[in-house]
């Protein structure tokens, strides 16, 4: 008597997964490998902007539309893994804004925190709830989440700034929220430089309470101060062999990250540093303050100069060259990672 074919494991299998689905089920099994891979994946792609390749589009659109009309006039950093996702990694987002002499970029406040480093110009102000700070290149400017805020430029020369913002971590909690100020401007209701002096000298109000929850009550970290701590930094200490002289902007409260989402560094490479390979697993955005060099990045070279940004992805080797002496700043979602036990770093 011939035997009765059965039909294979595959396509049992198969016909499970399709009766499974009509339920909104689905095998762990066949993507386990794909969610739990050996090492950090990701679609982010070192990339690298020429700031002179860009700078040409950003004040076309000036001429185009004004700061009023576009909220924030900024040409988006989308990484060429993940374009038309408005991302420069996985979970930071990026862009160059501009504004000219006598606009005004309306106040409005969002959930998403923000920070600004200055690249272009000097006059123009950003105003954090009530105070406004003076913006000089290579300063580190906080907002805060949901702060009422504003930029207006009294000065006479365009200013641009790079803008990193935590949106997409935000959208991950399906947290974004944003409203408009009643009038275009806020009212400023303390001096410029109240913040400093009541939390940046070592000091601060007794029994003094955060003013911005987790982020730092100091919202402009000047590049003058900035670089001296580099300058006396190096001329007491030996240069990391991966970082050279690496500094982390801290909120003086906590002695914690200066924003509860996003890391701001700030390093200093000497004449003719050839750094050690490092990864980590905080993917990382870097903008030149000063000097010539070239990352290699996943063993694909990048040479920088002044005002340029690039991006090293999550657990892809960097090395830093330095022609002459150097000054980065680099920003990464190292506080959330370490806050869920996650960031790892390895050195060759």
């Amino acid at each position: 008597m011939a035997s009765v074919p059965q039909p294979s494991t595959t396509a049992l299998r198969q016909d499970l997964y399709r009766r499974m689905d009509k339920q909104n089920l689905a095998p762990l099994w066949e993507v386990l490998h794909d969610l739990i891979p050996n090492q950090p994946v990701t679609p982010c792609k070192p990339a690298l902007w020429k700031y002179a390749a860009a700078r040409p589009h950003l004040m076309e659109a000036g001429t185009l539309i004004t700061a009023r009309e576009a909220i924030r006039r900024v040409l988006i950093l989308e990484n060429p893994g993940m374009r038309g996702e408005s991302c420069i990694t996985q979970s930071l987002y990026a862009g160059l804004q501009l504004i000219l002499p006598g606009e005004i970029a309306p106040s409005h406040r969002h959930t998403q925190s923000a920070l600004r480093l200055i690249v272009e110009g000097s006059g123009a102000y950003t105003a954090v709830d009530g105070e406004r700070t003076t913006m000089h290149p290579g300063d580190f400017i906080i907002t805060p989440s949901w702060t009422w805020h504003d930029h207006g430029h009294p000065g006479a020369e365009p200013v641009v700034w790079l803008d990193g913002l935590d949106i997409r971590l935000v959208q991950i909690f399906g947290a974004q929220f944003h409203e408009p100020f009643a009038e275009e401007v806020q009212p400023v209701t303390r001096s410029e430089g109240a913040s400093a002096a009541r939390y940046g000298a070592n000091l601060a109000p007794l029994e003094a309470a955060s003013p911005f929850g987790k982020t730092s009550p100091i919202f402009n970290y000047p590049y003058e101060r900035s670089r001296e701590a580099l300058r006396k930094l190096s001329q007491d200490a030996e240069a990391d062999a991966c970082h050279g002289w690496k500094m982390r902007f801290l909120n003086p409260l906590t002695g914690g990250p200066a924003m509860p989402t996003i890391a701001a560094f700030i390093q200093l490479l000497p004449k003719g540093f050839a750094g050690r390979p490092y990864r980590s697993t905080d993917g990382t955005v870097y903008s030149v303050i000063e000097g010539k060099g070239e990352a290699l990045i996943g063993g694909e070279s990048f040479a920088f100069e002044p005002k340029d940004v690039f991006v090293v992805p999550s657990w892809s080797p960097l090395e830093l060259k330095a022609q002459g002496e150097c000054v980065l700043f680099s920003f990464s979602d190292r506080p959330g990672q370490e806050a869920m036990g996650l960031w790892r770093e390895k050195r060759a």
